[in-house]
């Protein structure tokens, strides 16, 4: 029985969220026949460039930056929840509910957290929208990186930090499953629309294994309804990376107005 690494590590929370990924996953190696190797212990760059990866999630910047020719995409989930759906997703720029800033451009010179210099939710996308702001290539006084939108999600709440971006996935998962991780918090601004978090296997994966292991993802929601339900996850969408080239695009703008780095 052939051996690989299916994980996927980009929505592991709430605990409902993540069981259902691990079902999901379960109905997928259990059609295909493969078996799951273990993955404790690597990284997510060494799990997305593994040679043994038959499926995993990234985030569509790194796709289009460090993993670039370097992975194949398999599609892109079509979520249908708030500020979700039709294979898109977007990042919701949040403040703490009794911040008396009301507008994006109040919050200049504030402290701005992100989840990570390479994230698109976190930074790509704050940045595109917050660029036209900036001041001398500066929109905030700070700016702290958590390591996590959960992370950031705190740092807030805590008045560890005044503004964040948050992928709008990972929100509508926390306010069904976890609402107190987003109570006190309030919707400032969206960000511009982003094709959502694209599956990807193997570099050496062939057409015909990407078309088998994209049909088996549907067959497997559809015979999980309770799993679709829970994730939000109806369908998964063809995708190529052509898909994800506006995310360069979105770092481009920003770039010719002078806000090339998020600060």
């Amino acid at each position: 029985m052939p051996q690989h690494l299916a994980e996927l590590l980009m929505y592991t929370a709430p605990e409902p969220i993540r069981a259902a990924s691990e079902r999901w996953i379960t109905r997928i190696l259990e059609h295909l026949g493969h078996a799951r190797l273990n993955a404790e212990g690597l990284s997510l760059p060494d799990t997305w460039l593994s040679p043994n990866l038959l499926l995993t999630q990234t985030c569509g910047y790194p796709l289009m930056t460090l993993l670039r020719n370097r992975v194949r995409i398999v599609g892109r989930p079509r979520y249908e929840l708030p500020d979700a759906s039709a294979g898109n997703h977007c990042s919701l720029i949040l403040s703490r509910a009794d911040d008396a800033r009301s507008t994006l451009v109040d919050f200049h010179g504030s402290r701005g957290v992100i989840n990570s210099d390479d994230s698109n939710s976190g930074m790509n996308l704050l940045r595109q929208r917050l660029a036209p702001l900036h001041r001398d290539g500066q929109f905030f006084a700070t700016v702290g990186i958590s390591g996590a939108h959960r992370e950031s999600l705190s740092w807030v709440r805590e008045d560890r930090g005044d503004l964040a971006a948050i992928d709008s996935v990972t929100y509508a998962y926390l306010a069904q499953y976890a609402p107190d991780e987003v109570s006190g918090l309030r919707i400032v601004a969206r960000s511009a629309l982003s094709p959502t978090l694209p599956f990807i296997t193997a570099a050496t994966a062939t057409d015909e294994q990407i078309e088998q292991l994209l049909r088996v993802m549907n067959q497997s929601l559809d015979e999980l309804p309770d799993v679709a339900r829970t994730l939000g996850l109806p369908h998964v969408l063809p995708a190529s990376e052509s898909d994800y080239e506006v995310l360069l695009g979105y770092q481009r703008e920003a770039q010719a107005q002078g806000y090339g780095l998020l600060r």
